[in-house]
C-alpha cells in the first residue's frame, strides 16, 4: 500500500503551523526543519519545531488529518489524534486510521498547540 508521507510543524517561537519541506538531523542529534512560510522558507531548530505527521486520511470536510489534531466525531465526542505504538497506527479513542474506515465521520476542529482548550471540555 502506497501512502503519502508528509509533515507539518508548529513553531513554538512564531506560534504558527507551517508545511514542512525538509527534515534533517545534525551530528549532535538536533533536528532541523525547513518550513514553508509562504515567502523564502524558515528554519526551525530542535525544540522549536513540533512535528505532526499526516495520517493519510481526510475528515468529513476534506481537510487533511494530522497527528495532534483535535477532532469531533458524529456524536460530538472531542478527541486528540495520536500515534499508538501498540498498533503502529494513528488513532482517536478506539478508532485507528488504516485499519477501519476513512475518517469521514470525523471533523478537524483544531490542534493541540493552538486549541488545547478544546480538550478540556471534551465529552
Amino acid at each position: 500500500m502506497k501512502r503519502e508521507i508528509k509533515f507539518r510543524a508548529y513553531s513554538s517561537h512564531n506560534h504558527k503551523i507551517y508545511p514542512v519541506s525538509n527534515i534533517e538531523w545534525d551530528i549532535d542529534g538536533r533536528i532541523w526543519v525547513t518550513a514553508d512560510d509562504g515567502k523564502n522558507g524558515i528554519e526551525l531548530i530542535d525544540e522549536e519545531a513540533h512535528l505532526m505527521q499526516y495520517v493519510g486520511r481526510h475528515d468529513k470536510n476534506g481537510r487533511e488529518i494530522y497527528e495532534g489534531d483535535i477532532v469531533k466525531n458524529e456524536y460530538g465526542k472531542v478527541m486528540e489524534v495520536q500515534y499508538d505504538p501498540r498498533y503502529a497506527a494513528f488513532g482517536v479513542g478506539d478508532y485507528y486510521f488504516g485499519t477501519i474506515g476513512s475518517g469521514k465521520t470525523l471533523e478537524v476542529i483544531g490542534n493541540i498547540f493552538e486549541d488545547k482548550q478544546l480538550l478540556e471540555g471534551k465529552q
